[in-house]
């Protein structure tokens, strides 16, 4: 008999061996382990679409060991990727998890020869300081090509999928999770799993609650992945679970606008033979062909580098004052500004600086550098130039007394502080912008062992329930490149394999 809910409509029913919960790298991970452990998997996602902020992300995998690296004559290990990750950690290095990054250091080559079998194609390997060794992949030709494959790969072996299959509470019998209530399509389902749920659900980015209670000022800035709202971080704690290293949650980062259409890489589909002509192009092609199909991806996701301020770049609200000291924090300064957004001002002398090595506005590890001239060519949007500032002011539409005396009180402290930054006197001047501040990931999952099982705030697994990605962090700090999406498949697909190995495990303890 159907269970009714609160309006006093049916609940209706779907079972399963294994039911994982978000539809992102590290779900669809899960799903393809799970099904090829024999299990019956069923996966709900909340959005119209799979994907999550794998989708989002530059794409790319750090490993040591691959038949990338080999084919390149590079002998790597586990051991030397362990110590180079906390290279990146400096003075929090112990508060990492180690018994998890010994999971990604050891399991992430695996996972990557995993992906590359079902399809996916990738370019490297890459280097990336302070990792002494290249060791980053990047997926080609983006990274929609991971919920493509994945997804198709998920179905294959028999996950059945859903899709705007909103999670509003996980259900438990005598202790044990034993499925989960969804909204599916605006219908009630009670959706039961046999052995385990696997929780995949993203990170806490976009949960305004959640970020409070670590970091405060971060509670109002926006997320790069607007659907990354901690459902499931939030269920799990309501039941006793625990979110760790909550207050290393990193200041927001500054990105350009994004422009109206996504750019030429972001349409290209992930076709095997697109892929391959594209890493046989990154390979031979000359740089300065291949080069402007880079540009137009770099410079619309990556970040300024802060030697640009510190040579002299400042920030300009819409009310064109400057609000921050741009060598601190400037982007957790921008998150209160008015709509969160800002410009960068220069001038022409600074314009000519970083038109070349070594001065780089911005850099996608790996592939290239983008320099003033990529930023004026392949995001005309994003620029305006005038011979005098009153002129800029109006081009940018800010005040134009304000820029005016904004610029000369920069100007008044540079020169009494001699502290190495360049005046703005040099016409014509230059801004780029809008530009804005994100919180990109929080590195805030919730406690997990090495097996992936959630824990309790007393450190025992909760019956039934593993998490991955970033929703199962449990603690381990994926600073640098690649570390994410790696821990993201690499956990989803052992949390997959363990959930439908429950039933095995809990036979042989009775």
């Amino acid at each position: 008999m159907k269970e009714p809910n609160s309006t006093g409509a049916a609940v209706r029913t779907l079972e399963a061996d294994v039911l994982v919960i978000g539809g992102g790298g590290a779900g669809l991970s899960a799903a393809c382990a799970a099904c090829s452990e024999g299990a019956k998997v069923v996966l709900l996602e909340k959005n119209p679409e799979l994907g999550g902020t794998t989708s989002l992300s530059v794409g790319s995998i750090t490993a040591a060991g691959s038949s990338w690296q080999k084919k390149a004559g590079i002998t790597d290990t586990p051991d030397e990727h362990f110590a180079d990750m906390g290279l990146f950690l400096g003075s929090v290095d112990h508060r990492d998890n180690m018994a998890l990054r010994r999971v990604l250091v050891d399991h992430v080559t695996e996972t990557l020869e995993w992906l590359k079998s079902i399809g996916l194609a990738f370019y490297g390997p890459m280097p990336e300081p302070p990792h002494k060794k290249p060791r980053m992949h990047t997926v080609l030709p983006n990274s929609r090509a991971y919920p493509y494959y994945l997804g198709r790969e998920a179905r294959r072996l028999g996950a059945q999928i859903h899709c705007n299959a909103r999670v509003v509470q996980l259900l438990q019998d005598g202790g044990r999770v034993v499925g989960a209530r969804a909204s599916i399509d605006g219908a009630v389902v009670d959706c039961l799993a046999r052995r385990a749920v696997v929780l995949a659900s993203g990170d806490i980015s976009a949960a305004r609650d959640l970020k409070r209670q670590f970091k405060e000022d971060l509670a109002d800035v926006q997320a790069i992945n607007p659907n990354s709202t901690g459902d499931g971080q939030r269920m799990v704690v309501q039941m006793g679970g625990e979110l760790v290293n909550g207050d290393l949650m990193r200041p927001p980062a500054l990105r350009f606008k994004a422009p109206a259409r996504d750019n030429f890489l972001r349409r290209l589909p992930p076709w095997r033979m697109l892929t391959a002509s594209m890493n046989l192009a990154m390979r031979f092609v000359p740089n300065w062909i291949i080069r402007p199909f880079i540009m137009s991806f770099m410079t619309s996701s990556m970040s300024p580098e802060a030697a640009f301020f510190k040579a002299g770049a400042i920030l300009i609200n819409h009310e064109g004052k400057r609000f921050t000291q741009e060598t601190g924090q400037p982007a957790s300064d921008l998150a209160k500004q008015p709509d969160q957004s800002a410009w960068i001002a220069f001038d022409d002398a600074l314009a000519r600086k970083f038109s070349g090595w070594p001065h780089y506005i911005s850099t996608a590890p790996g592939f290239a550098y983008a320099y003033f001239p990529d930023y004026r060519r392949t995001r005309s949007d994003l620029y305006v130039t005038a011979q005098t500032l009153p002129e800029l002011a109006r081009k940018m539409g800010v005040p134009q007394d304000a820029l005016t005396k904004s610029v000369q009180s920069y100007n008044d402290e540079v020169a009494d502080n001699a502290n190495g930054r360049a005046p703005m006197r040099e016409g014509p001047f230059h801004a780029l912008g809008p530009i804005q501040a994100w919180v990109i990931l929080t590195d805030v999952g919730l406690a997990v062992d090495t097996h992936h099982r959630v824990l309790d705030r007393d450190g025992t697994p909760f019956p039934g329930l593993y998490a991955a990605g970033s929703a199962g962090q449990g603690g381990v700090l994926l600073w640098g490149h690649g570390h994410h999406i790696g821990w993201a498949m690499t956990s989803g697909r052992r949390a997959g394999r363990f959930a439908a190995q429950e039933h095995e495990l809990s036979r042989s303890t009775r």
